[in-house]
């Protein structure tokens, strides 16, 4: 199983856990109002869920990237898996996840991943990966043996995939969507004025292009995507964000609160009130999105089960309207 990186180096000393960051000056950290608490994990459904995990060798990005919303997920034995490993090849300036060269993909996780989504009895799940820039697809043939050992394991369970961008990896798209999930999510991260400083590795018109890919080859197929908000964007920058989403027919978008990791990641410039998110569900709603999930603490696969029950029912009134 590929594993967090070795937290070690091999003369012993403690290696960062992201070193392109080490070298920056801390930054402030603003103080949390009320809004954004939540309670330490401690229950009984999030420790069995949390054995499941362990048990099967896994990787989650509610541990990787801090996710406050793990013990209320991991009590319900939700989990979003984390495919290809714990270590990314991209160095984002908001992301939690250890950076690094990653280990070669174990052949057997697909089916590690199918026994897990059985044993917790899932019946809607989300698989998400690490960047894998280094791999000839992206990782796309990953994504796809996982989606059918998922399918053979727990074969009523709807399946949602979080991708990376598969920049620059021709056919690897393809081959996913070929693969049917029941969503399709790529999220945008932030607005396009941030991705020089938040997401440098990324190009914001390549992931709206892929999105709209998506619905081109396969218009059954649920699209998602999710940004952060309190990165220093403008609140027109997202509805102009959210107008490109459209024009490429996403159907769900996501909008949450940026939370710093470490002083060594991207400062938090201001936390959104609650009113402003609910302000952005009613327009995102307006703009034609089937659904969207808007809080302080919505995160893109917090829900999803719910979520997508929601989409499903918005599609058909859509269609009878």
């Amino acid at each position: 199983m590929v594993t967090i990186l070795d937290a070690r180096s091999p003369a012993g000393a403690a290696r960062p856990r992201h070193p392109e960051k080490a070298h920056r000056p801390d930054t402030a950290v603003l103080p949390k109002p009320d809004w954004i608490r939540v309670k330490a994990p401690v229950s009984t459904g999030y420790l069995e869920t949390r054995e499941i995990v362990k048990s099967n060798r896994l990787v989650t990005v509610c541990e990787e990237a801090g996710c406050p919303n793990i013990g209320g997920c991991w009590e319900k034995k939700h989990a979003t898996f984390m495919i290809m490993g714990g270590i990314c090849t991209r160095a984002c300036a908001f992301c939690n996840v250890a950076t690094g060269l990653p280990h070669a993909l174990d052949r057997d996780e697909p089916a590690s991943v199918g026994r897990a989504v059985a044993s917790m009895g899932l019946s809607h799940v989300v698989i998400t990966s690490v960047d894998r820039d280094d791999l000839p697809d992206g990782g796309a043939q990953h994504f796809v043996e996982t989606i059918h050992a998922i399918r053979a394991s727990a074969p009523g369970t709807t399946i949602e995939i979080l991708t990376p961008d598969f920049l620059r990896k021709p056919g690897a798209l393809e081959k996913v969507v070929a693969a049917r999930p029941d969503v399709f999510n790529h999220n945008l991260e932030t607005v396009p004025s941030n991705y020089l400083t938040v997401r440098p590795g990324a190009r914001y018109f390549h992931s709206i292009r892929l999105l709209q890919r998506v619905k081109e080859l396969d218009p059954t197929i649920f699209t998602k995507s999710g940004i952060m908000v309190g990165l220093g964007e403008e609140r027109n920058e997202i509805f102009q964000l959210m107008d490109d989403l459209r024009s490429a027919d996403v159907d769900f978008m996501t909008i949450g609160q940026y939370l710093q990791p470490t002083r060594k990641h991207h400062p938090v410039i201001r936390y959104v009130t609650p009113e402003e998110f609910k302000s952005f569900e009613t327009i995102g709603l307006t703009k034609g999105f089937l659904v969207v999930a808007s809080s302080p603490l919505t995160r893109s696969s917090h829900h999803a089960g719910d979520d997508f029950e929601r989409l499903k029912a918005a599609r058909l009134a859509k269609i009878a309207a």
